[in-house]
Parts: structure tokens; sequence; C-alpha cells
């Protein structure tokens, strides 16, 4: 995940918008291929990077990582590192995060939904 540059354009609209919508500021902070389902994984439970990258098929190493450390930057997970040897890493929802799974859930019946042509198009 490049960074932008602070003067793009791209980027100070991108700021713009999420200034005054809380739409496009939620699916800023959600965008990305696999975040949601990295999230959706977290629901209930705590997972290690081994068993994250278990429950997602065709994940890199390297997206997971990327991804983990953007949702942690932004508040949606966290991480705890256990004092072992190899050390232990765990990632959980923080509870902001936790007030998502009533939306995704939605998202969740109504893909299902829209996928099986249950919903007039």
């Amino acid at each position: 995940m490049a960074k932008r540059k602070e003067t793009s354009t791209n980027r100070m609209n991108r700021e713009q918008i999420s200034d005054v919508c809380g739409v496009a500021y939620a699916i800023d902070i959600l965008a990305g291929r696999w975040k949601l389902f990295i999230l959706y994984k977290l629901v209930n439970r705590t997972l290690r990077f081994s068993e994250l990258k278990e429950h997602i098929p065709n994940i890199t190493d390297r997206m997971l990582t990327l991804h983990l450390q953007e949702l942690e930057a932004d508040g949606l997970v966290s991480r705890t590192v256990y004092a072992e040897v190899p050390p232990r890493v765990e990632y959980r929802l923080t509870e902001i995060a936790a007030r998502l799974i009533p939306v995704w859930d939605q998202l969740n019946e109504w893909g299902h939904q829209h996928r099986d042509g249950r919903l007039q198009r």
C-alpha cells in the first residue's frame, strides 16, 4: 500500500469528501480487497496471524501484514504480542470495530440475496 503524496489532488479530494461524508470516510478506512474479510473473521474471536491466513484463502503474507497494520492504525484491530519464544501475536476486533458487526451481517445477507438473484435488479 503505497502512501499518497501530501500534495496529490486525489488525496486532497479524498480528505475533503471524507470530512463531510461519513459513508465516504468509512469506505476509505474499510477499502481494500481483504479488509472486510479480515474483520469478519475476527468477529467474536481472537486469532493468530497463521490462523487468519488459514481462514482467508489466497491472501499473501505481505497483504495480510499490510492490511493488519492499517486496521491497527485505524483502531479497528488490536494486536497483542506475548513475550515468548517464538513470539506469539494475536489479533482481535476493537470495541469500535465490533459495533460494525450488525452492518456486516446485513451486508452479508444482502450479498447472498443479490448473488442468488433474490433481489430485483
